[in-house]
């Protein structure tokens, strides 16, 4: 069965142990996810069975939204609540120059993501090496923030929505808020709420086709060509400037690459579901 949908991973759970459950949920063993989320987050996981398991590459997943909260006065290892080590009462800060300091993230962020992270490192996840404390170093990512709202300021907690390019770290952004304020703390809390048009609605099926990120191409031959995995001619294609296309049929897809008037099968015959 060929399925894609969202599914909202609940706190302190990784991202694979769910997806076992979802698979017993609906009995489906080819079954993968897009977005790890950290065990400490939840929300927003975009899942995929059968074949649409080769489609993550092609979605539209960004920008990325997180509802953020910041808890002052807390300082953890893992700039969450999974490795806290001093919890302190801190100062009652201006909510103007909260709001202000959120405003100034937009842009563009330079940044360490944290030591407790999915990133590899040699072929080993950075997270299994720092609890294991083997030393390492990271290399500054740059993040897009292209939104930040915020949300409420209640003592010591500061929430705010952001919207955020692929592969941020909002752990890291929010050490970046919290330096501009001349204070400490760590996430007490982290949701992501979508992930592009991708977002929770009840693990709703989805077509796939509406979340593609590429442009279509008319194809003016014949679809046997398809049906049997033929080698694909560039003068049946009305576009035929390189890059990457979608090749709708009533009953499947396909995606293919042009590159120097070649064509290519990225994706052959990916059945549509009824």
């Amino acid at each position: 069965m060929n399925r894609l949908f969202v599914v909202k991973k609940p706190v302190n759970i990784s991202s694979n142990f769910y997806l076992r459950r979802i698979k017993r949920k609906y009995k489906n063993k080819k079954a993968g996810f897009s977005g790890t989320l950290d065990p400490f987050a939840c929300g927003c996981l975009i899942v995929a069975f059968g074949q649409y398991t080769k489609l993550f590459q092609f979605l539209k997943k960004t920008p990325k939204t997180y509802r953020a909260t910041v808890w002052l006065g807390t300082q953890s290892e893992s700039l969450d609540t999974e490795n806290i080590y001093s919890i302190e009462k801190s100062e009652k800060l201006d909510i103007n120059v909260v709001k202000q300091e959120l405003e100034k993230l937009k842009g563009f962020c330079e940044y360490l993501p944290p030591k407790y992270s999915a990133k590899k490192i040699d072929g080993k996840r950075a997270y299994d090496l720092a609890r294991n404390d083997i030393d390492f170093e990271l290399k500054k990512v740059i993040s897009s923030v292209y939104d930040v709202k915020f949300i409420n300021y209640n003592h010591p907690f500061i929430s705010f929505d952001i919207s955020v390019s692929e592969g941020s770290y909002i752990r890291s952004i929010a050490q970046i808020l919290l330096d501009r304020l001349e204070t400490v703390g760590t996430l007490s809390y982290l949701e992501r709420l979508n992930e592009g048009k991708f977002s929770f609605d009840g693990e709703k099926a989805l077509n796939p086709l509406l979340y593609l990120d590429l442009k279509e191409n008319k194809y003016t031959g014949s679809k046997e060509w398809f049906d049997l995995g033929k080698k694909l001619q560039i003068e049946y294609f009305e576009t035929k400037e390189d890059g990457s296309y979608l090749i709708p049929f009533d009953t499947f897809f396909s995606i293919i690459e042009i590159k120097e008037k070649k064509v290519k099968y990225l994706l052959n015959k990916v059945l549509l579901n009824d």
